[in-house]
């Protein structure tokens, strides 16, 4: 184990075995559609194409980056668009694929922001769920594993841009943020 972790919280297993059920309803729910998978980045390019690959109904991809954090452990409250799509979503049905679902601000806004460009649908996909830091009401079509409210690296989760790489999720010990 990388010196700077604490212990593994999810092993990449789990992830492998939820990413493949997620996959599966996912491709049952949206057969025949005109579905546009759409990656926050930069945590979700990871489980973006676990699940792609895993899924067996096309569809197309687009990223939005969005910020909140910057290089804090806790989200400012403020929602700032880096990149936006670049498709047309208009008449698409819309799948937001996210690393991890936290306080639920990003998500409340980026649902918000899309329904504005008259897609289909628009529904939310995260591999991670924190219920106990939730702040806003959001629907959640396809949840992954919850954890519990410690912070957590790897499969695309990071601090300070870091640890991005490590195939399970873990916690960082803390005073390597604090």
């Amino acid at each position: 184990m990388h010196k700077d972790l604490q212990k593994v919280l999810v092993a990449r297993d789990k992830i492998a075995e939820k990413t493949e059920e997620l996959a599966k309803r996912i491709s049952k729910d949206y057969k025949g559609k005109n579905l546009l998978l759409v990656g926050v980045l930069k945590g979700g390019f990871v489980f973006l194409a676990d699940l792609m690959r895993k899924m067996d109904i096309p569809c197309e991809v687009d990223f939005i980056m969005v910020s909140s954090y910057g290089n804090s452990t806790k989200t400012s409250g403020v929602v700032k668009i880096i990149k936006d799509i670049d498709i047309d979503i208009s008449g698409k049905d819309i799948l937001i694929v996210e690393d991890l679902i936290d306080t639920g601000l990003t998500l409340k806004h980026l649902v918000e922001m899309l329904k504005t460009r008259e897609p289909n649908s628009v529904e939310i996909c995260a591999i991670l769920v924190k219920p106990s830091r939730r702040l806003v009401n959001i629907d959640i079509k396809y949840a992954g594993i919850d954890i519990p409210d410690e912070f957590v690296v790897g499969y695309g989760l990071d601090f300070a841009n870091k640890y991005r790489h490590l195939p399970d999720v873990c916690t960082l010990k803390p005073e390597k943020y604090i």
